[in-house]
């Protein structure tokens, strides 16, 4: 076999479909964190590490949002942002934002769309903001396909 046939057969096989539910969102989440990081160097702030709590409720919300077809800061139960983070064990006297996010494919195009909404984009920026959670879901069916969340702290 030729390293043509391989390289073919390597794009063949990334091109089949992969049901939402196979993908692996800790990718989609490292890869949101990263791209988020690189929008912040470029307006001198620190890098954002990732934090178990703020992760989990990242995580939570985008799949509550995902399996009951709504979008929102505001969970089902009526929770905010502030709430989940508290029930995940974030510390509750720091500063905190969230961005949510649905229907964008990929990492990329919703950092991209955070990017260009001012208030998304005034928390990427927020250079006071040191640690981050990132969520994402699939639906297969409901309005939205991908749901996104990305939780910010100070701690």
């Amino acid at each position: 076999m030729s390293s043509r046939t391989i390289v073919l057969a390597a794009a063949l096989l990334a091109s089949v479909a992969i049901p939402a539910t196979a993908q692996a969102a800790p990718d989609f989440r490292a890869e949101v964190t990263t791209l988020t990081n690189a929008e912040r160097a470029k307006a001198g702030c620190g890098a954002l590490s990732r934090h178990t709590a703020l992760d989990a409720a990242s995580q939570g919300h985008a799949e509550d949002m995902a399996k009951n077809n709504y979008f929102s800061h505001t969970g089902r139960d009526g929770s905010s942002p502030f709430d989940r983070t508290k029930r995940a064990g974030y510390p509750s006297n720091s500063a905190q934002g969230e961005n949510i996010a649905a229907g964008y494919r990929d990492a990329a195009a919703v950092v991209a769309g955070w990017m260009s909404s001012p208030g998304h984009r005034r928390n990427i920026l927020n250079c006071k903001y040191k640690s981050i959670g990132v969520g994402y879901a699939t639906a297969t069916s409901g309005q939205w396909r991908t749901l996104w969340v990305q939780n910010f702290g100070s701690v």
